[in-house]
């Protein structure tokens, strides 16, 4: 059996863009050119590229949020593009997301508890009881306690608030995790916290991660495998430690160069 828990095969996805002072002329933009790519069960895809490059459409088309121009998307051996609404509503259960900024992800008008309770109710998975069970379960697995519960996302720091996003996506116990840039908007002492417990969760609970980030530090200690995305095409892929130590394309090879410190010990 294939350990291969997502695949993405010939994706692409057009913009048009209208430009001109009157808006009549268009051109198209290139966010996704025939991108494909596969996660391993347990294991940790980075996907790299500086702003624009096309990072965040490539999750948003993985998980059905945007529709496809071309391709095919592939979970556990089920086709996920021609799933009707119903099937593809049940499936989403198990490929969950972490977003960037904890700040505008999570609801101010919910309490932390009905904010992590929702995947649960939405999936219509156990009672009252066992639901509140598993909600206290989850705050606490992520550092945080069950007096949580009944706060409001405004009483935390973008730390615990991420911690709260991170509980969320994970209370319903998915398969697979797109981690959308999911520290960026941390501080850097935060940013080693956040990393350090993704990792204990993927350990625990064999998850598999989608990582999307345009920070080469962090790739190192939290992925295994890498591709890199440049204005919509893949133009490098493999292994992380290959990659960092041999790099083929000049972009890539730009990229690492741009990591602080890097210059000093390559040179």
């Amino acid at each position: 059996m294939s350990d291969t828990v997502l695949k993405g095969v010939a994706l692409n996805k057009f913009y048009t863009q209208r430009t001109g002072n009157l808006g009549l002329t268009t051109r198209t933009i290139r966010a996704l050119d025939n991108v494909s790519l596969e996660l391993k069960h347990g294991k940790t895809l980075a996907v790299v590229g500086e702003s624009g490059s096309g990072k965040s459409t490539l999750a948003r088309c993985l998980l059905q949020l945007q529709p496809l121009d071309s391709g095919d998307v592939w979970f556990k051996g089920r086709h996920l593009n021609e799933l009707d609404a119903a099937e593809l509503r049940r499936q989403r259960r198990f490929l969950q997301m972490i977003f960037q900024d904890p700040f505008a992800s999570l609801n101010p008008r919910m309490r932390v508890g009905e904010i992590v309770e929702e995947g649960l109710l939405i999936h219509q998975l156990g009672n009252a009881q066992q639901r509140q069970d598993k909600v206290v379960q989850m705050l606490q697995r992520v550092g945080l306690s069950a007096d949580d519960m009944r706060k409001y996302p405004h009483q935390f720091s973008g730390g615990q608030r991420q911690r709260i996003g991170i509980a969320r996506a994970l209370v319903v116990e998915p398969s697979v995790v797109v981690c959308d840039e999911p520290v960026s908007a941390l501080d850097v002492s935060i940013q080693a916290q956040i990393l350090l417990l993704l990792k204990e969760l993927q350990r625990e609970m064999s998850l598999s991660y989608l990582f999307i980030t345009h920070d080469l530090r962090i790739v190192r200690h939290i992925a295994d495998d890498m591709m890199v995305l440049k204005q919509g095409q893949v133009i490098e892929a493999g292994a992380v430690e290959q990659i960092y130590t041999n790099p083929q394309q000049s972009y890539t090879q730009n990229l690492l160069m741009a990591i602080p410190g890097r210059q000093r010990q390559h040179s």
